[in-house]
C-alpha cells in the first residue's frame, strides 16, 4: 500500500532524510518513531506529496507521488501536527468544505460528513466554531477531515501532542479502530502510543531508518535479555547480596519507587532464563519479604533506546 524506496531529502547542505526505505501493507498501523529532529515530519511531508524527495521514490496505492501526484494524494488523508482548521467555521461547515475540496461528490457529501462526525465522536460539538473547541476536539476534527473522502491511507503526525490523559486515551482508541479499513502511519515520539495502537514499528534517527518490523521481531533483534521487577521488604544491602549471588541475573538496579520499609529493583535476566523460583527461595531464606515479582520481555522503550544508540554509533 505504501512503498518508500531509497528516499533522501536535502535542504541545501543539510540532509534531513537519508536513503530511507520501508513499506506498509494494506490495513496495517505503522508507528513511526524517532527523537525530535530525527526526520519524522519531513518524511510525512514527502509521503503526502507536500515536499518532493531529492532522490528516491514513494508510491501510495500504486501511484508515484511525483509522477501521479493527484492520484496519490486522492488516496491519502493527512493530519499534520497542527490541524488545518479555520477558527471562524463551525465543525459541520468546515467538514463540508473539506469534503468539497477533496472531490467528494455532492450527492454523498452530507452522508460522508455525518459519518465522520459520528465516527470521531463530534456530534455534541458539530455546530460549534472550531476556534472555540478544546485541543482534544480540534484533533478529532483534524482526523475527521482526513477521513471524509474515505482514503485508503491515513498519515497522522503527532495526533495526541498536547492532549490531556483522557483525550489521549480517546484519540488512541479512535486511531486503533481505523486499522483494517485504512492503512495508517502514526508519527510520534510517545512510546505508549505505539505499543497500544500499532502492529508494526519503524524507528528513525538522524534521518536514517535504524529499525523496522513487528514488536516481536524487534524484540528478537534487540532483546538479548528479559526483565524482572521485584519489591522486597527488608534491608536493601541484604537484597543486593541475594541478587549478586544468582548466576542468571546479569545486572540489577534499585528503583526510586517502593513501599514503606521496602525497596523495588529492576533485574536484567539472561535470555531464556527463569530465575523466579530461585529468587523467591533465596529472598525467603534470608528472612526478607517478597511483596512483588514480575517477569517480562524487553519493553518497546528499551528497544527504542537500543536502536537509537546503535544508530548513533
Amino acid at each position: 500500500m505504501i512503498e518508500v524506496e531509497n528516499v533522501t531529502k536535502e535542504y541545501g547542505s543539510f540532509t534531513a532524510v537519508k536513503d530511507l526505505s520501508f513499506s506498509v501493507g494494506r490495513g496495517e498501523i505503522l508507528g513511526f518513531l524517532g527523537p525530535n529532529g530525527a526526520g519524522k515530519t519531513t518524511t510525512m511531508r514527502v509521503l503526502t506529496g507536500f515536499f518532493p524527495p531529492t532522490t528516491g521514490a514513494v508510491r501510495v496505492a500504486g501511484h508515484d507521488v511525483l509522477e501521479a501526484p493527484l492520484e496519490a494524494k486522492a488516496k491519502i488523508g493527512y493530519l499534520p501536527e497542527t490541524p488545518p482548521l479555520y477558527p471562524e467555521m463551525s465543525v459541520l461547515d468546515y467538514l463540508h468544505f473539506a469534503a468539497q475540496i477533496k472531490g467528494v461528490a455532492r450527492k454523498v457529501r452530507a452522508s460522508r460528513v455525518d459519518g465522520v462526525v459520528e465516527r470521531c465522536h463530534l456530534t455534541e460539538v458539530r455546530d460549534k466554531l472550531t476556534g472555540n473547541l478544546s485541543k482534544g476536539y480540534r484533533q478529532r476534527v483534524g482526523i475527521a477531515q482526513a477521513l471524509v473522502h474515505e482514503p485508503e491511507v491515513l498519515v497522522l503526525d503527532e495526533p495526541t501532542a498536547g492532549l490531556d490523559p483522557k483525550q489521549i486515551g480517546e484519540t488512541r482508541e479512535l486511531i486503533k479502530s481505523l486499522g483494517g479499513d485504512h492503512t495508517v502511519i502514526l508519527s510520534t515520539h510517545i512510546l505508549p502510543e505505539v505499543s497500544m495502537t500499532c502492529d508494526h514499528v519503524a524507528i528513525i534517527n538522524r534521518g536514517r531508518l535504524v529499525a523496522h518490523g513487528t514488536p516481536e521481531s524487534l524484540t528478537q533483534q534487540f532483546g538479548t535479555t528479559s526483565v524482572v521487577n521485584i519489591t522486597v521488604q527488608g534491608e536493601p544491602a541484604h537484597v543486593a547480596d541475594v541478587l549478586s549471588g544468582l548466576t542468571d541475573v546479569l545486572g540489577f538496579e534499585r528503583q526510586e519507587r517502593g513501599e514503606p520499609g521496602a525497596t523495588s529493583w529492576r533485574l536484567e535476566i539472561a535470555d531464556g532464563a527463569d530465575v523466579r523460583r530461585a529468587l523467591s527461595e533465596q529472598i525467603v531464606a534470608r528472612g526478607l519479604g517478597l511483596l512483588e515479582l514480575r517477569q517480562s520481555g524487553v519493553s518497546l522503550e528499551e528497544i527504542y533506546l537500543r536502536a537509537i544508540s546503535e544508530g548513533d554509533n
